[in-house]
C-alpha cells in the first residue's frame, strides 16, 4: 500500500506530508516534524507520555495513526508556550516542582492543559481522576496535583484580567 498525503495543522503551522498508512502519530511528530517533546513510553497507551491534543481532545499518540489526523489541529508540548511566555500549566509545573526525571512531563502538561479546559475549577479528587491516564514513576503525584491547582488559579486570574 502506498503513501497517503495528509494535511494537518501542528502547533498552528500547516503541514503536508506523504505518510505510510500505518505510521503512528508519535513517529510522525518525532521523525517527520522533529517535534520530540512527546515521548514514547509504553507504546500501549497506558503511560500517557505521548499525550497530545487533537481537535480539543487528549490523545495518546502512540496508538493513533497519523492519517487519522487529516484536516485536524494538533497541539504538542512545543506549542504550549506563546512567544516565549510559558503557558499556565508549564508555570504551574515549574513553580510547584511537578516533575522529577521529566520523562512523563510533556504528556502530563498536555493532559493538564486539556483537563483544565474541561474543568477550570477542579477539586483535588477531580484532578487525580482527570490526570489518572498519565503515569509518573518518580514523584508520587502530590506535586503534580499542586501544579495543576496552581495552573487553574493562574488561568482563572488571566480570565479575570481579560474580562
Amino acid at each position: 500500500m502506498g503513501k497517503k498525503l495528509i494535511q494537518v495543522s501542528v502547533n498552528g503551522k500547516s503541514e503536508e506530508r506523504a505518510v505510510e498508512p500505518r505510521t503512528l502519530l508519535i513517529h510522525f511528530l518525532r521523525e517527520e516534524l522533529n517535534l520530540t517533546g512527546a515521548h514514547i513510553g509504553c507504546e500501549t497507551s497506558h503511560c500517557g507520555a505521548c499525550t497530545v491534543d487533537i481537535d480539543g481532545r487528549s490523545v495518546k499518540s502512540c496508538t493513533h495513526l497519523a492519517v487519522q489526523c487529516e484536516g485536524s489541529e494538533v497541539l504538542t508540548v512545543e506549542g504550549l508556550a506563546d512567544k516565549g511566555v510559558l503557558h499556565a500549566v508549564q508555570q504551574g509545573f515549574y513553580q510547584e516542582h511537578g516533575l522529577q526525571c521529566g520523562f512523563c512531563t510533556p504528556g502530563m502538561l498536555m493532559r493538564a492543559y486539556r483537563f483544565l479546559q474541561e474543568n477550570p475549577d477542579p477539586t483535588e479528587a477531580e484532578i487525580r481522576m482527570g490526570m489518572s491516564g498519565n503515569l509518573c514513576r518518580c514523584t508520587g503525584y502530590q506535586n503534580i496535583v499542586k501544579a495543576v491547582q496552581h495552573a487553574a488559579r493562574l488561568l482563572k486570574e488571566q480570565a479575570t484580567a481579560t474580562a
